[in-house]
């Protein structure tokens, strides 16, 4: 193997395909990732056997061949290089890289590329979603599923397509995030799989403003499904279970609306935390209508901690409907509204025993329930 590349676009793509290589691995070679040449563009591999990804870019192939090295060493070298051509000749007797760049002249030892795994590949993909899309119900979702591993279908984000409608949702117990979309294409029958948040994460990472659409390749034969953007491919296993019907979690209707400027509350849920945090992230939200038409309504949100003292913040939002008092964990506030892009947020509630809704204003397809707690010890 003879290439040559530029040292930015191989940053990149060691940047992007490194992340599916363990801290840890349970073979040498899973260490590594695959270099390899293919036609006119050289093709850098990664996985920890449950997820891989698999970037291109473009070369200068003078003599094509293949090569592991070892992902940490070769990241760490390539980020240090200056921003220049990179050399890499491979002497296939003893498995060992001379990489040049400038002034620099280095020596990596490999292993042979037969004893990486197999990479999935290629495939005629099911059905495609607009790029911009998909990288947005993955931020609309991926924040709430559950980040241990006691009940590990939680873990992961729930994605069904039936027909034309793509839906996804994410829940840990405490919160769900619901994201649908309407595609301009779908499949039949309705399919239903549980990806891991981790490897949508990774989707959503590699969607660059290139992509229009991320063309996707239900499992077949292997419990695998595929993304593929137009320089990049990442596959993943799915999370074996049932995920918990969680359509029934939402509420039908409403005793109270409010209406508010997103960052406004965003900026008071903050303030919040920082006394709540001493009380497992527990604020208190005592919202009260209007006395009269067209005055505004007042929302209180109260963050207390034993120990620090204690913060109250008076808002004046639009308000619908009855007076409530009900407690929320102040983060899973943050973590919503640190996601929604609209100007103003729509807060739903049946009272203190009943979840909340978040939701940004004038839109049905992206829903967040909060389960209330215990309001905090005074």
């Amino acid at each position: 193997m003879k290439v040559s590349v530029l040292q930015e676009n191989l940053q990149k793509a060691l940047a992007a395909a490194t992340r599916a290589v363990d801290s840890r691995p349970t073979l040498p070679v899973l260490a590594n990732v695959l270099i390899a040449t293919e036609d006119s563009r050289l093709r850098i591999s990664a996985t920890n056997l449950e997820m891989s990804i698999t970037t291109w870019i473009g070369a200068k192939i003078n003599e094509p061949g293949s090569i592991t090295l070892p992902a940490k060493t070769f990241s760490e070298l390539v980020n240090n290089l200056s921003p220049e051509r990179v050399d890499m000749v491979l002497d296939v007797a003893t498995q060992t890289v001379n990489v040049r760049c400038g002034a620099t002249n280095s020596n990596i030892k490999g292993i042979d590329a037969s004893e990486f795994p197999l990479v999935p590949s290629g495939g005629e993909p099911d059905f495609s979603v607009p790029a911009r899309v998909l990288k947005e119900m993955v931020k609309h979702t991926e924040f709430a599923a559950a980040k241990d591993d006691n009940r590990p279908i939680l873990t992961g984000i729930y994605t069904s397509i039936e027909n034309t409608l793509l839906t996804m949702a994410a829940a840990d117990g405490y919160r769900l995030a619901v994201r649908t979309t309407q595609l301009e294409s779908g499949i039949a029958p309705k399919k239903e799989l549980v990806i891991p948040s981790k490897a949508f994460s990774e989707v959503a990472r590699l969607i660059t403003d290139e992509d229009d659409q991320v063309m996707v390749t239900l499992p077949g034969e292997r419990d695998l499904v595929m993304f593929q953007t137009r320089n990049s491919e990442i596959s993943t296993q799915l999370l074996e279970g049932r995920f918990p019907n969680f359509r029934d979690i939402i509420p039908r209707g409403y005793s109270t609306i409010t209406t508010i400027e997103t960052q406004d509350l965003l900026r008071a849920a903050k303030r919040a935390e920082i006394f709540a945090r001493d009380e497992a992230n527990s604020a208190i939200l005592m919202i009260n209508p209007p006395d009269a038409p067209g005055e505004s309504g007042e929302m209180q949100i109260i963050g207390r901690s034993k120990e620090r003292g204690d913060l109250d913040g008076i808002l004046h939002p639009t308000i619908e409907g009855q007076s409530i008092e009900i407690t929320f964990n102040v983060r899973y506030l943050i973590d919503v509204l640190n996601v929604i892009q609209e100007d103003m947020v729509q807060i739903e509630s049946n009272g203190a025993q009943n979840p909340g809704v978040v939701r940004p204003q004038g839109r049905d397809d992206f829903v967040h329930v909060i389960m209330p707690m215990k309001p905090p010890t005074r």
